[in-house]
């Protein structure tokens, strides 16, 4: 029998929330599985570090993307498996592999579903699953406290975004695997590991989490009009069709700034940098998913 190991965001709810996950996991025989409950995700990484050392070999996460970051960046290079519960305000991840928010079905492939091993990003010596990015999008994100995204929901980014449109745009400098890529001014710097990102926009099409690279996006619009151009774009075709956005792939990246920029990872704030340094980690993690009938395509981005 597997060791099966519970990391929970206590104050998230999925279903008939943590009580019938216990009661779901006994009707699968898992009746004494390692057990954490944390108040804020940041506290987990301690308890994945725990369940660790107790022997799980299959870590259920249950959470949303800011919970599942901070689980996959002490499990990056682990053997063992992921599954993901959605449980939170933004649950990228999930929707990007194919997990439902339903505690049911998410559970079903935690435990008999595929097992997919995925890349992960690190910026600045911190793992992503999703996306990073500066400027504009960190800034919306940063803005989206916790009580406003627990009472507004995705409505929070759009909110906060508000604010934020008329920003300056700064000097930038990118490095794409050691060639200069990018020198000019922008309003926000995107890295994705998946195509939906923040507020469910599809900004990277053909982005996929299993290719050995990331997705490097530049905006250089600013104010109103130019944001309302771009997102435009984005939500009814290809987002490197806007005159506004460059696009293009790598897997190591050096960005420099003209002056500090908030930065966020996964839907975090982490604070203010004048330099991001980007890599991909190729393989780096494995994840439950749902399993692929014969003769399907995996479409997950």
């Amino acid at each position: 029998m597997t060791r099966v190991a519970v990391i929970a965001h206590r104050k998230k709810t999925l279903g008939g929330g943590l009580g019938e996950l216990r009661r779901r996991l006994t009707d699968e025989g898992i009746k004494d599985p390692i057990w954490y409950e944390v108040p804020k995700s940041r506290k987990a990484p301690k308890k994945v570090r725990k369940a660790l050392d107790k022997g799980a070999e299959l870590i259920l996460v249950w959470g949303g993307d800011g919970m599942v970051q901070h689980c996959v960046d002490t499990l990056a290079g682990w053997d063992g498996a992921t599954g993901i519960l959605p449980a939170g305000t933004a649950n990228l991840l999930a929707t990007n592999l194919g997990i439902p928010q339903d505690l049911d079905e998410a559970l079903r492939i935690a435990l008999h579903g595929e097992r997919r091993r995925i890349d992960l990003g690190r910026v600045n010596g911190q793992h992503f699953a999703v996306m990073a990015g500066a400027g504009f999008d960190a800034e919306m994100i940063s803005d989206a406290d916790r009580q406003m995204k627990d009472s507004m929901g995705k409505l929070a980014y759009v909110w906060t975004g508000l604010r934020h449109v008329r920003d300056e745009v700064v000097p930038v400098k990118i490095k794409v695997d050691g060639e200069k890529w990018f020198d000019g001014e922008a309003s926000c710097v995107l890295f994705g590991n998946v195509s939906t990102i923040t507020g469910g926009i599809e900004a990277f099409d053909d982005a996929r989490p299993d290719d050995g690279r990331l997705e490097i996006g530049v905006a250089t619009g600013h104010g109103v009009i130019d944001w309302a151009r771009t997102l435009g774009r984005m939500a009814v075709g290809r987002s490197e069709n806007s005159p506004l956005i460059e696009i293009t792939q790598g897997r190591k990246v050096d960005v420099r700034f003209g002056k500090p920029q908030t930065y966020e990872v996964d839907g975090g704030a982490c604070g203010t940098d004048k330099r991001l340094k980007v890599r991909v980690v190729p393989s780096a993690i494995t994840v439950c998913v749902p399993a692929q009938r014969e003769g399907d395509q995996a479409t997950e981005g």
